[in-house]
């Protein structure tokens, strides 16, 4: 057979050069015996991360020499021919084990090294499986995928966007999207009823161990028509499905357990919590959680959404807009598994006459309105259907199942805590050349 990769391992044994060869399949010995002397005088320069082509032929490893820890380790290829594809420098870390002992800033800056080892290749193929998964799982139900613009405009969502300059519209801008929430909306109004998608989303807040720096991945799901009861059934087949047939976890309670925001934060202080009594890795404790409250009060602001400004009041409170919005309910809903909130959706306002009044409530002037929601506010006026969806968070979910401390763990190419691609070296300036066509001039700071 022939086969094509890396060399992990070098070993000497007497006149005997063995070789672990690896690809993203895993890995396999290989041995260069003196039957060939030109042959074995051509692997002697052989070093870790050489990419080889070998041919040659699998046989038995003589007994006692078996290597239980490999799925390979019955076996070994006796060397027939060999030639060098590409040689390498001497890596800069060991790409043996997990890696955990190595500075995640190194591991980083040479990440197309770190992924070569089998724990980071592995992730990511469970996140093209887990993808891969939903996909289909949607699709069979009768969802269109659409993909929403990542070039749009700044609306306040609850965190800090990220601005493009415009070049054609001089001192305007762009903005990435934190979600494509508003988008969503608008498909409803198009009439799609079904949407889905595999949506990056973009927001400038500081990173935590379960929320990358900048961008992250989410299953974006809307439905028209649709009771918040049908929203949290398809999700909860979905997850389940996943968990079990995908991830090969156990799922500690089904159907799974719903709590009010109150009965949350009575028993448990906050409204993402573990219901595991032992924190058995191979066992996931999905929880819904509902009933929160419209609004919260913040570090930065006497009066804030707890979910955002589209989220709609339960219709009983309604009332309470005018004299205590803070008593008002929602129609949000958190899932959460394993102490992680793993994803979050709600019913939407369809009425233009409650969702000023909402944004009014958040601070917004009618002209403010206007400029930054008038676009929603007017499809809504031209038969806009009832509808609600929920977006859970890919990394996350990745996180628990590949029993991961951090979500970075399960990204190919993530920023470090501080915003920064170590790799690529950005973010970095621009020149002035550049700065000048999009009417940007670099202010020093005093």
């Amino acid at each position: 057979m022939t086969l094509m990769g890396w060399v992990a391992i070098r070993r000497d044994h007497g006149k005997l050069i063995f070789i672990d060869l690896r690809d993203r399949w895993g890995m396999v010995q290989v041995v260069f015996s003196p039957k060939n002397e030109a042959l074995l005088k051509k692997a002697d320069p052989l070093r870790t991360e050489w990419v080889v082509k070998i041919e040659g032929t699998v046989k038995e490893r003589p007994k006692g020499m078996e290597n239980p820890e490999l799925p390979t380790g019955k076996v070994e290829v006796e060397a027939a021919d060999l030639e060098i594809l590409n040689e390498s420098q001497t890596s800069p870390f060991s790409l043996e084990g997990d890696g955990y002992d190595i500075g995640e800033e190194h591991r980083l800056k040479y990440r197309y090294l770190d992924i070569r080892r089998p724990r980071m290749l592995k992730n990511l193929a469970l996140r093209h499986k887990v993808i891969n998964y939903m996909r289909g799982f949607l699709d069979s139900r009768g969802f269109i995928e659409v993909e929403t613009p990542i070039i749009t405009k700044a609306t306040p969502e609850g965190a800090r966007d990220f601005v493009i300059p415009s070049r054609l519209q001089p001192g305007k801008f762009y903005a990435l999207p934190q979600s494509p929430q508003q988008y969503k909306q608008l498909l409803m109004v198009a009439g799609l009823e079904k949407y889905y998608q595999i949506a990056r989303c973009f927001r400038d807040e500081d990173p935590r161990s379960d929320r990358a720096y900048g961008e992250f991945t989410q299953l974006d799901i809307e439905m028209s028509f649709a009771t918040q009861e049908e929203i949290l059934t398809l999700v909860e087949e979905l997850m389940i499905e996943i968990t079990e047939k995908v991830a090969g976890k156990k799922i500690m309670e089904k159907p799974f357990p719903r709590l009010s925001h109150e009965e949350a934060m009575k028993k448990f202080g906050q409204d993402k919590f573990d219901l595991r009594q032992e924190k058995d890795p191979n066992v996931l404790a999905f929880a819904w959680v509902v009933d929160f409250p419209l609004f919260e009060k913040t570090e930065t602001r006497e009066l804030a959404p707890s979910h955002h400004p589209f989220t709609a009041p339960k219709d009983e409170d309604i009332h309470l807009l005018d004299t205590d919005p803070m008593q008002v309910r929602s129609w949000q809903h958190d899932l959460v598994c394993n102490g992680f909130e793993v994803g979050g959706g709600s019913i939407r306002i369809t009425n233009p006459e409650i969702q000023k009044k909402i944004f009014k409530i958040l601070g917004h002037s009618d002209e403010e309105i206007k400029a930054k929601f008038g676009h929603l506010l007017q499809a809504f006026e031209y038969g806009v259907p009832p509808h609600g969806g929920i977006a859970p968070g890919i990394e996350r979910l990745l996180m628990v199942f590949a029993n991961e401390q951090n979500v970075r763990e399960v990204t190919a190419f993530p920023k470090t805590g501080d915003g920064r691609d170590l790799m690529m070296d950005a973010p970095s300036e621009l020149e002035e050349k550049q700065l000048k066509e999009l009417h940007l001039k670099i202010v020093e700071k005093k």
